[in-house]
C-alpha cells in the first residue's frame, strides 16, 4: 500500500515553530503528567477525566468568546465528511488531530489553526472494505523526553507511528512505520481472517502509558440490518511496544478453551460466535499497572440463542495487567446480553473518600443509565451491587439470565425501560394518544425481554434505555477536587425489539431494534404523538453525581428545545421549559475550574438563525452561566489548552450537511 505524506511550507513552518517554541516551557515529560495548559490525551489523562484546571474562560466571560480560527475537513479524503468525532491534542506547542474520510492525521498551530503537516495512508481495497471508515476519534501521543511520536490507527486497521514535529512515518516501528492488526484476528475456532476482506477496525484511540501502545477492536455498526452469520470475527485488545511495534500481548474476549471463562459459552458456543470487541476508549492506572477495558456485546444484539450462557466477556470492565495482558479481575455489568448495552462510554478512574475512607475507583457509566462504581484494584463494588430477579424471554431459542446486577448507589440518573408514566404529558390530550399508541406493545422496567411481534399484540418491546439510551460513546468527565462526576444522557427515543425469522441470506435468528420505529407485523409504526416525541421532557440532560456519596447532586436538561417541539401547533400558548434534546447522550463535555462546558447535539432555530449552542454551566449548581453559537452541532468532545497566555476552546463541529471542522473559540484580545 502507498502513503501519501505532506508537509505544508514544512521546512520554513518547523523553522518558524522551533523558533517560537524554544521560549516556552520545557517539553512533556516522558510520563505525560499532564501540564496545566496541554491536553496530551483523548480523555486528558490515562484516567479520563476530561478535566483542566484552567480558568481564564468563566462564568463572567464565556459568552464573549470569539471564532479564533476554523480548520475545515473536506479536502482531506475523497469526499467531504459529515460525521467528525475527534478531539484534538496539544501537547509541546502543537495539536495533532484526525479528520476527513480516509483518516489524515494534521499538526496544526494552536493560535492560528495553520496546518504544518499532513499524513494519510491510501489503503485501496483493506481501506474500501473496513466496517469503521470516517476520521475516528484521534490518536495518541506519546515522549521520552527527547523523541516525540503520534499514534493512530487507520481505516484498515493498522497501528501507524509518526514523526511529531515532520509527519513521516517511523521507520523502525513494525514494517516501515506500520503494524498489521488483522494478523492476529481470527473466527469460528481459531481461524485466521482474510487479511483485506476482514471486517475489524476501530474509531477509538489508542492508548498509551510508558511504552506500551494499546488498541482495541470492533466491527460492522449493527444498524438493524440481518447480519449474515452469529460466527462473526472475535473481539481482542492488542499491546505493542511503542519504540519497536513489537507486540507484547493479545487479550481475547472471547475465551478459548482452557482460558478463563470458556465455560459461560455453552455448548461449545464460543467456537461460532464473534463480535465481543473493545471499540471505546480505554484507561489505564499506571500506579496499578493496570489497563481497562470496556467490553461489548457478542453477535447479535438483540437475540442470544445462539451462544447459551453468560457469554464472558461480554458487556463487562475486564482489568488485566498492562505488561502482559492477564486478567486480573472483572466485572460483567450484564449477564448473556440482548438489550444493546454494550459498554459504549469510556472508564473513569478516580479517587474519592467514601465513609471516611480513600479508594481509588473505577465509575462506569452506560446505556442502561446506571453509574457503576468499582474498587479498581480488585473489582469489588464501593456501594452493593444486587443481584435481583427479572423477567424471563419467552422468544423461542432464548435463555435469558434469572438475575442481573442493580447498583444500589448512584441511582439511576436517567430513565430505564417504559411506562406510562414516562410518555408525552404537554396536555391530557396527548397523553391519552400517546396511551393508545403504546397499548398494542410490551412496557416494563429495565431489562423486560424482546418478544415475538404479533399482529394482536404485543407488536414488540419499548424501552427508553437499550440501543443507544442513556450514556453514549462520548462519555463523562470527573473534577478530582471536588470528587464530583458528570454525565450526559438521553431518553429521548424509545426502542422496539420484534424477532425476524432466519432467512435465506442468513444463518440466524435476529431480533430487530429501532429508534422511534419499529418494523413488526403490519408495517412501519412511528412512534410518536402528532409529530412530537413520545416521552416527556427532559429528552436529554446533564447530571452531577458526588462520588464520595453516591448521590446526584444535580440534574438539568441539556440543548434547546427542538424546534418542532418549541413550534407545534398543539403545543400553541402553553409555556414549555427547555427541553433538552434527544441526542444529549452523544454529545461530549469537559471541565474547567469552574466549568462545565458541552455544545448542542442537533440544530436548532433561534432569533432567526439556525445553529447549535456551546453552553457552560457552573459546576456547582448547573445553573447555566454563558453559551456562544456555533453554526452546526457538536459533533466530537471539547477540550482546551492555554499558548502564549491565551485558553483557547476546540470542538468539532459538522452534520447534516455541514462538513465537519473544528471551530477554536477564544477571549477578545
Amino acid at each position: 500500500m502507498g502513503r501519501f505524506a505532506v508537509a505544508v511550507g514544512l521546512a520554513l513552518s518547523l523553522a518558524w515553530s522551533t523558533a517560537r517554541l524554544a521560549g516556552q516551557e520545557g517539553r512533556a515529560p516522558a510520563n505525560l503528567a499532564t501540564k496545566a495548559g496541554e491536553w496530551p490525551s483523548y480523555g486528558r489523562d490515562l484516567a479520563n477525566t476530561r478535566y483542566s484546571p484552567l480558568d481564564q474562560i468563566n462564568a463572567s466571560n464565556f459568552s464573549k468568546l470569539e471564532v479564533a480560527w476554523r480548520f475545515k475537513t473536506d479536502f482531506l479524503g475523497p469526499r467531504p465528511e459529515f460525521k467528525l468525532e475527534g478531539t484534538p491534542l496539544m501537547v509541546n506547542g502543537r495539536l495533532f488531530a484526525t479528520a476527513g474520510t480516509r483518516r489524515a492525521v494534521v499538526a496544526l498551530d494552536p493560535e492560528t489553526g495553520e496546518m504544518l503537516w499532513m499524513h494519510s495512508e491510501l489503503e485501496g481495497p483493506r481501506g474500501e472494505a473496513s466496517p469503521r471508515k470516517l476520521s475516528g476519534r484521534g490518536l495518541a501521543y506519546w515522549s521520552d523526553g527527547t523523541n516525540e511520536r503520534v499514534l493512530y490507527v487507520t481505516i484498515g486497521f493498522r497501528l501507524v507511528a509518526l514523526e511529531a514535529k515532520t509527519g513521516a512515518r517511523i521507520s523502525s516501528f513494525g514494517k516501515d512505520g506500520l503494524v498489521d492488526l488483522k494478523e492476529p484476528a481470527v473466527v469460528g475456532g481459531g481461524d485466521p481472517i482474510d487479511p483485506v476482506k476482514g471486517e475489524i477496525g476501530l474509531h477509538a484511540t489508542p492508548l498509551v502509558a510508558g511504552n506500551v501502545v494499546i488498541v482495541g477492536g470492533t466491527f460492522s455498526e449493527d444498524s438493524g440490518t440481518l447480519p449474515p452469520t452469529h460466527n462473526n470475527i472475535k473481539g481482542l485488545v492488542q499491546a505493542y511496544d511503542v519504540r519497536t511495534g513489537k507486540r507484547l500481548w493479545i487479550f481475547r474476549t472471547i475465551p478459548m478453551p482452557g482460558e478463563f471463562g470458556n465455560e459461560t459459552w455453552e455448548k461449545d458456543a464460543w467456537a461460532v460466535n464473534g463480535n465481543n470487541g473493545v471499540w471505546t476508549q480505554m484507561a489505564i492506572d499506571e500506579q496499578l499497572g493496570l489497563v481497562y477495558l470496556p467490553v461489548e456485546t457478542p453477535t447479535s444484539d438483540y437475540y442470544g440463542g445462539h451462544r447459551p450462557g453468560n457469554n464472558l466477556f461480554a458487556e463487562s470492565i475486564v482489568a488485566v495487567d498492562m505488561k502482559t495482558g492477564q486478567r486480573k479481575w472483572h466485572f460483567q455489568l450484564v449477564h448473556h446480553p440482548i438489550w444493546g448495552f454494550d459498554i459504549a462510554s469510556p472508564p473513569i478512574l478516580a479517587d474519592v473518600m467514601v465513609n471516611g475512607q480513600a479508594v481509588k475507583v473505577i465509575a462506569q457509566p452506560g446505556k442502561q443509565s446506571f453509574l457503576y462504581v468499582l474498587d479498581r484494584a480488585t473489582g469489588r463494588p464501593v456501594w452493593p451491587i444486587e443481584e435481583r430477579a427479572v423477567e424471563q424471554s419467552d422468544v423461542p431459542g432464548e435463555k435469558t439470565s434469572p438475575t442481573q446486577p442493580f447498583p444500589t448507589k448512584p441511582p439511576a440518573y436517567d430513565r430505564q425501560g417504559s411506562s406510562i408514566d414516562y410518555l408525552i404529558d404537554f396536555t391530557p390530550e396527548l397523553r391519552a394518544e400517546a396511551v393508545q399508541l403504546v397499548s398494542k406493545y410490551k412496557l416494563g422496567p429495565i431489562f423486560t425481554p424482546p418478544v415475538v411481534a404479533k399482529a394482536e399484540g404485543p407488536r414488540g418491546t419499548l424501552a427508553l434505555s437499550a440501543g443507544s439510551g442513556g450514556s453514549n460513546w462520548p462519555g463523562g468527565a470527573f473534577d478530582p477536587e471536588s470528587h464530583v462526576l458528570y454525565i450526559s444522557s438521553q431518553s429521548g427515543a424509545f426502542y422496539l425489539w420484534d424477532l425476524i425469522p432466519p432467512k435465506k441470506e442468513s444463518d440466524m435468528r435476529y431480533i430487530k431494534g429501532n429508534p422511534m420505529s419499529g418494523e413488526g407485523q403490519g408495517g412501519l409504526t412511528m412512534l410518536n404523538v402528532r409529530g412530537l416525541p413520545l416521552p416527556k421532557p427532559p429528552y436529554g440532560r446533564i447530571s452531577a453525581i458526588d462520588l464520595d456519596r453516591g448521590d446526584i447532586l444535580w440534574q438539568i436538561p441539556h440543548g434547546e428545545t427542538p424546534d418542532n417541539v418549541r413550534n407545534h401547533q398543539a403545543l400553541k400558548g402553553l409555556t414549555i421549559p427547555r427541553t433538552g434534546q434527544p441526542c444529549a447522550g452523544l454529545v461530549g463535555m469537559m471541565l474547567t475550574k469552574s466549568l462545565v462546558v458541552s455544545g448542542e447535539c442537533a440544530y436548532t432555530t433561534l432569533n432567526g438563525r439556525r445553529g447549535a449552542m456551546l453552553r457552560a454551566y457552573d459546576k456547582t449548581s448547573g445553573q447555566e452561566v454563558g453559551a456562544v453559537y456555533m453554526p452546526a452541532p457538536q459533533s466530537g468532545s471539547p477540550m482546551t489548552y492555554m499558548i502564549n497566555g491565551k485558553q483557547y476552546i476546540v470542538l468539532a463541529i459538522g452534520g447534516a450537511s455541514y462538513v465537519g471542522e473544528y471551530i477554536a473559540f477564544r477571549l477578545p484580545s
